[in-house]
């Protein structure tokens, strides 16, 4: 339950407030979300789904200290995929495109809460909720599950992930054009980067 109300905390300030990390011009899919300097040169692809338990682990337990050392340093830009592993975390993935500028907040709440909402016995219900509390009404977040040309992209762009990174898993990481799996740590994170600038 603290974890549910830190990120209803968390969407609140940001839906009062906008964003806190730019967005990128250019995206390889008009879906992406980018965060980081769009010149910084090292460039880092995660595909993740919101109901998996090790990609909302590494969002709350490392992804703080990769953000503070790398990517708000310019060093690394992220661009991060949804690869949603079942319906769930499909329509999760939905509501945070709908959200706007407030994606990455919702993204943080819904790893944040995962245990509530995912586990919830009404599941659509707990994330309508999450979303009316970042500032969407229930007639949105309907709209936004209808949004059949969104559901496409996602599917397009989780296939083409697998089509083309062999992407399997979540959450994975694509480093330099190579395929890194699983939930990974700070201090393997940083090595891999630190390689990349040799």
């Amino acid at each position: 339950m603290k974890r549910l109300m830190r990120a209803v905390v968390m969407l609140i300030a940001l839906a009062a407030g906008g964003a806190v990390t730019a967005k990128a011009a250019i995206k390889p899919w008009a879906i992406d979300e980018i965060m980081g300097k769009q010149d910084a040169p090292i460039t880092v692809i995660e595909y993740s789904s919101l109901t998996c338990p090790h990609c909302a682990d590494f969002h709350i337990k490392t992804f703080p200290e990769i953000k503070s050392e790398w990517i708000d340093t310019g060093k690394v830009k992220l661009i991060f995929r949804d690869f949603p592993l079942d319906p769930l975390a499909q329509a999760a993935a939905m509501i945070a495109h709908c959200s706007g500028d407030r994606y990455f907040a919702f993204i943080n709440a819904f790893f944040h809460s995962q245990d509530q909402w995912a586990r919830s016995s009404n599941p659509l219900a707990a994330l309508k909720l999450i979303a009316k509390l970042g500032g969407m009404d229930e007639v949105e977040v309907d709209k936004c599950l209808d949004n059949r040309g969104l559901l496409n992209e996602i599917n397009a762009r989780k296939e083409d992930g697998q089509a083309k990174y062999n992407i399997d898993s979540t959450p994975s990481f694509i480093i330099g054009d190579k395929l890194y799996a699983g939930e990974m740590s700070a201090e393997k994170f940083s090595k891999i980067i630190s390689e990349q600038t040799k």
